[in-house]
């Protein structure tokens, strides 16, 4: 049995819910059949499937689907057994030109050609909506001494291919791929993936839409991008509404306004009329009718939000006519609803004011077929600009990667999440903003930390204990790290379109200022993986603001800051003031034992295609080699350094191996790990070596060579390689791991010792980032002075580059502020993982105290 909780609080209306469970090694059988139940007893039908596999062909992982109706359930568990029956089940007809999908109360006909996604949109048997179709405004420019000219195209979706990506009893997910098409030139550009996905009974649709950037942003520019729908909404003007979620509740308007000169507020119907009751003439209302009627009928109104703390609400008349400004507010909740006497459709956009500019659009009200857009990036929001920020390359003054120009953001994607719910009748305004919260805060069902401990799929960390003083203090230290980056993106406004889930890497304490403008000091980009320090703060306590901050990074990084089509496919961009701007192009980047925790929680299905797109990423290297400014190309087509290059494939090839259990990927593996084996500094060999990825064979080119080894660790490939000790049953490559974690650790003289003179102390920088290496070792050889050095590295400030207690200072400069002055995401990340892993490890040889007061004696 499996014990489950809700992330936050359970669901408040119906939901459907996908979420993931782990299993131990043996402990869960192809073909068993499982059921859910709750804290009663009570069981429920769940569609399950397999997502991981252990490597004696047990199940790892599971992904399970069910709908919940907003019962009063805190807690649920999986568990071996046959199901019930499904109440309501959904159903899919496929003909060769559309796939319908029936849920009970929703009937969607989506296209398989064409521009628009959805033919119709039935609820309960009357269309209330069509279309679906994306749209991106196209800006070019002409510029002269005297004038500049911009030139604005509209281009549509045109959709390439529609299939049937999932189909059960209560989920169904339809996958859409396709490409903009301009309509005065027939040009292709902007290819997009969206995915729309149905529960049975619900009436109620979600798309995970990804843009994909298939230009280099230099002499074309996205002016606007967005996906509208065709409205049938019935009854007059008067009788038609539209309401948008603000911050505490529901904005609400008729299209037209029966206040009136004569009649006021005061009037019994006028109250009636805006809380969205329909109106029906009468011969004791003819008069306030006939005056009604003569107001403006307000066919178009928006919602932008232009700022993380600022949108606006406006309407007008027509497109000939002014726009008419009505209210301002800080954060709007991204959910717009347009309705008439049969009903309506709200639609809703995740994290609205997190990624601005974004916005909101109903037009043609008062008319036969209204159109709602929703706008992930709206005209309102200015042309979007994807140029680099400099003609040059910064290396030496601003730690910028390489002395190429490589910042072109072709190839990198931007995913967005909308939802779209029909109604049949009038819906409460408490109903729509509870639509808004949940839709911004999807529910999701977790397990509880000892769940994911005990199954051993998730690596080596250890779950929260308190039990010892220092254990105790240095929990405090793990919270007060997150709560300081937590509370930093709030501080410093780490918001937009292109930067919400990141971070900034180091900061400037004479500006008060994180180094944005200098070169590879401004985004993180998943340099030393502050991700996985995320997912596994997650997994050890439960809690939902880590899950939302670690998830947000992962759609982030896995996104932006990777690229899927064009030179770099499968590869990411180091750390740079814009986001695809250095000139590293990495594998530790999109590595996918960064994202695949994600996956396995939520079942994402655009995750799993990213796991999917990197699993042959090493062949990116023959044209991008990592080591292309130390060496010539040898006898074989790349480089690869073991660490981040080789340990950054090897979490790619893990995680497609433990997904479909291909036996190739695995075999990849133990390629190189025989590679190594047979040199007689085995993991320490290299660390650069000449690599084929078509034989997946590492050959060496010598010891104590360019590459570093700090680099070898930094980046992942601890928790990556203690993950696969843990599946392998290989125990000369565990040896392996305990001597390079055991050598880090040696004086100089011992070092050149052992290595025959290969390798000496300036080959071994930042000593703190090998610390879990070295508890590694201490485990496996049961070293308590070995230990003693793992702790030191982390306790010792001069050795930890981690300041403790860590506490912020507020100061006063232009306004008032939180600051750690020496804080950077590289040194913060790997202190908080090394001391997650040491106290799995060593906890029990830790020191008797170590004083993070902050108290002078």
């Amino acid at each position: 049995m499996k014990k489950m909780k809700w992330l936050s609080e359970q669901p408040k209306m119906t939901s459907g819910v996908t979420w993931g469970v782990p299993w131990k090694k043996g402990e869960l059988k192809k073909g068993d059949r499982l059921s859910l139940v709750n804290e009663n007893a009570e069981s429920q039908y769940v569609q399950s499937e397999p997502s991981a596999y252990w490597p004696d062909g047990s199940i790892k992982w599971t992904k399970h689907a069910a709908v919940f109706g907003g019962q009063e359930h805190q807690s649920f568990a999986v568990q071996k057994g046959e199901s019930p029956q499904p109440t309501e089940v959904l159903r899919i007809n496929e003909s060769e030109h559309d796939i319908q999908v029936n849920t009970g109360t929703l009937v969607c006909a989506i296209h398989k050609t064409g521009s628009d996604f959805i033919q119709s949109l039935q609820i309960n048997g009357k269309p209330i909506a069509a279309g679906g179709r994306l749209v991106a405004i196209r800006e070019t420019r002409k510029a002269t001494a005297a004038e500049t000219v911009l030139f604005r195209e509209t281009s549509v979706s045109l959709i390439k291919r529609a299939a049937i990506e999932k189909s059960g009893p209560v989920k169904a997910v339809i996958k859409i791929e396709g490409v903009h098409i301009l309509q005065k030139t027939n040009e292709e550009w902007l290819p997009f993936v969206a995915r729309l996905t149905f529960y049975a009974g619900l009436s109620e649709i979600g798309i995970v839409h990804t843009q994909l950037i298939d230009r280099n942003g230099k002499q074309e520019f996205i002016r606007g991008l967005g996906i509208v729908f065709d409205l049938f909404l019935e009854g007059e003007p008067y009788n038609r509404h539209f309401r948008f979620a603000g911050e505490k509740g529901m904005y609400k308007e008729p299209v037209q306004l029966f206040g009136t000169r004569k009649f006021n507020e005061r009037y019994p119907l006028y109250q009636k009329q805006i809380n969205g009751e329909t109106l029906f003439p009468s011969e004791e209302h003819k008069e306030w009718f006939a005056h009604g009627t003569q107001n403006a009928v307000w066919n178009d109104v928006k919602l932008v939000q232009d700022s993380s703390d600022h949108y606006s609400l406006s309407k007008r008349t027509g497109k000939d006519y002014a726009w008419v400004g009505m209210l301002h507010g800080s954060r709007a909740k991204g959910l717009c609803y347009a309705g008439g006497e049969n009903g309506g459709i709200a639609l809703g956009l995740r994290y609205f004011f997190e990624k601005y500019p974004s916005a909101l659009e109903i037009t043609g009200l008062a008319g036969s077929h209204p159109k709602m857009t929703v706008w992930f990036w709206p005209p309102d929001g200015g042309a979007m600009d994807l140029r680099h920020y400099t003609g040059n390359t910064h290396v030496a003054s601003a730690y910028e990667g390489f002395d190429e120009m490589r910042a072109d953001p072709t190839g990198i994607a931007n995913t967005n999440e909308i939802s779209l719910s029909c109604f049949s009748h009038i819906p409460s305004d408490d109903v729509l903003h509870t639509l808004a919260d949940k839709w911004q805060a999807p529910p999701l069902l977790v397990c509880e930390p000892d769940v994911y401990y005990e199954s051993k799929a998730l690596g080596v960390w250890s779950v929260i204990d308190t039990s010892h003083p220092l254990k105790k203090e240095l929990e405090e230290q793990l919270d007060a790290a997150f709560l300081f980056y937590k509370k930093e993106v709030e501080q410093r406004r780490w918001y937009g379109f292109w930067h919400y889930g990141d971070v900034m890497h180091t900061y400037d304490p004479i500006r008060h200022m994180w180094r944005y403008d200098l070169g590879g000091y401004a985004w993180q980009n998943n340099e030393l993986v502050p991700t996985l320090w995320l997912w596994q703060a997650f997994f050890r306590s439960g809690r939902e603001d880590i899950f939302r901050m670690a998830e947000a990074m992962t759609r982030h990084t896995s996104e932006t800051d990777s690229f899927h089509l064009g030179e770099y496919a499968g590869l990411g961009s180091r750390h740079n003031v814009v986001h695809w701007g250095c000139g590293c192009k990495e594998a530790r980047i999109s590595m996918a034992g960064l994202y695949k925790f994600y996956y396995y929680l939520t079942g994402d299905e655009r995750t799993g295609d990213l796991l999917t797109e990197v699993k042959d990423a090493d062949y990116a290297l023959v044209k991008t080699d990592p080591m292309r400014a130390f060496y010539e190309k040898g006898k074989h087509p790349t480089h690869a350094r073991t660490g981040p290059d080789w340990a950054a494939f090897c979490s790619n090839w893990l995680a497609e191996w433990e997904r479909t259990e291909n036996p190739e990927y695995l075999r990849k593996i133990e390629t190189g790990i025989s590679c190594l084996k047979r040199l007689p500094l085995r993991l320490l060999s290299g660390p650069t070596f000449e690599y084929d990825p078509a034989t997946s064979r590492l050959h060496h080119m010598g010891d104590g060579i360019a590459g570093g080894y700090h680099m070898i660790i930094a980046f992942g490939a601890p928790q990556v390689w203690m993950e696969l000790a843990e599946l392998l049953d290989d125990r000369e490559w565990e040896e392996m791991l305990s001597e390079f974690g055991e050598f880090y650790t040696l004086s100089d003289e011992e070092k050149r010792k052992k290595s025959g003179g290969a390798l000496h102390d300036r080959h071994f920088h930042w000593p703190m980032f090998a610390a879990a290496m070295t508890a590694y070792a201490a485990r496996k050889k049961q070293d308590q002075k070995l230990a003693a050095k793992a702790w030191n590295l982390l306790l010792d400030d001069k050795l930890s580059h981690t300041p403790l207690p860590i506490k912020p200072e507020r100061i006063e400069t232009w306004t008032q502020l939180e600051e750690l002055p020496w804080v950077t995401t590289n040194t913060v990340s790997q202190w908080c993982l090394n001391v997650i892993a040491a106290l799995e490890l060593i906890g029990d040889s830790l020191p008797a105290k170590k004083d993070t007061s902050g108290k002078k004696g």
